[in-house]
């Protein structure tokens, strides 16, 4: 059949007591559920809606059609999956809370910090020692702009680009995630010392890249982008976009270990930006939580994009941090395990506060 279903966190709770323990923990995070819907879709358009308590989910199957309700358990299994943590490099980078990814663009045209290091490789290093020392679990290198409009970057180019900056920072102990979809680029980064690989097209825009990262056995972040083509921003459509990324990141994470790469090794990234309009962004984020429902951790990546520039008087990209915060708290209140962000500081403390309200909302009044 070609309906499709999809198991929704929509009840959050501050604390667990509060509802007797009818909550699931979303993916080992501080957040917890009470509420789930289940919804039915077939190309895009809902057709069953069910409301539903965690205690009550196993006897709201009864009203599913019976070829969806395997599905509906993966999927319910999924939302309390605890993930384990990565070992990289001599650090722990654990799950139970959120970890902030700081952004290293050694770049002279990404979007928002293109140009400030001009091929200075001990500058570009001390900026990713400094997010490090603030409290950023990981540094994002990326050596080619994927702004819309961005000119291609020929492999080598990318290469001496972020090479020597990650050379750099590995014999530190930082974790290292190198943000590239070609291949090439992904052997020299690991090879220089990254741990993690980062694609944007979910390793199906260089046809080496599973490859690549299953001989490695490194974590890879999959992201949701609309064409794996030269221009990810390319875009024919979304017939409903919160259940086609979904889709997408399911077939890709399958894709993944079918080629070898390790479940457990496999983070999950919505795309926010990627050929997605603004109503598509805001829908995304609204439904961050369902992703938990595919299993694996979550990553979110919205610091100073456009969104917020449309949604802020076109304020420009070096003026996004209030509404950067806003969106990386609004991810950690639907449980997502990584934040991506330009400003690693500002959303360290963030987090540190948004951990500490949480821990006390866990104790009962």
């Amino acid at each position: 059949m070609s309906h499709r279903v999809y198991v929704r966190p929509v009840g959050m709770a501050e604390s667990p007591q509060l509802y007797d323990g009818d909550c699931i923990r979303l993916g080992g995070s501080l957040v917890w559920c009470h509420m789930l819907e289940i919804a039915v879709y077939d190309a895009g358009h809902r057709k069953q809606h069910i409301l539903t308590s965690v205690s009550n989910f196993a006897n709201a199957l009864n009203d599913l059609h019976a070829d969806l309700v395997q599905s509906a358990q993966q999927q319910f299994a999924n939302l309390s999956k605890t993930h384990a943590p990565l070992e990289l490099g001599g650090r722990t980078v654990r799950f139970d809370q959120p970890q902030i990814m700081g952004i290293l663009n050694v770049t002279p045209d990404s979007f928002s910090d293109g140009g400030q290091f001009d091929d200075d490789v001990v500058a570009a290093a001390g900026a990713g020692f400094a997010m490090s020392e603030t409290g950023a679990a990981m540094i994002d290198i990326g050596g080619e702009s994927t702004r819309p409009d961005a000119p291609a970057v020929w492999e080598g180019d990318e290469i001496k680009r972020v090479v020597p900056v990650i050379e750099k920072l590995a014999p530190g102990g930082t974790v290292i995630s190198i943000d590239t979809r070609k291949a090439a680029v992904m052997e020299a980064a690991l090879a220089a010392g990254a741990h993690i690989i980062n694609d944007i097209s979910a390793l199906s825009h260089d046809e080496r890249a599973l490859d690549i990262a299953a001989q490695a056995g490194c974590p890879v972040i999959l992201m949701h982008s609309p064409s794996s083509g030269t221009d990810p921003h390319v875009n024919d459509g979304y017939s409903n976009v919160v259940t086609d990324v979904f889709d997408h990141l399911q077939e890709r994470i399958e894709v993944a270990v079918a080629g070898g790469i390790r479940r457990e090794n496999i983070i999950v990234d919505p795309g926010i930006g990627f050929g997605k309009s603004l109503q598509d962004n805001l829908a995304l984020i609204n439904n961050l939580a369902l992703f938990h429902a595919l299993g694996q951790p979550i990553l979110f990546g919205a610091s100073r994009k456009r969104m917020i520039g449309a949604l802020s008087k076109e304020a420009p990209a070096d003026q996004r941090l209030a509404g950067s915060l806003i969106l990386a708290q609004q991810a950690m209140e639907s449980g997502a395990h990584i934040i991506r962000v330009h400003d690693a500081a500002e959303t360290v403390q963030a987090m540190h506060v948004w951990r500490g309200l949480r821990d006390a909302a866990l104790t009962a009044m």
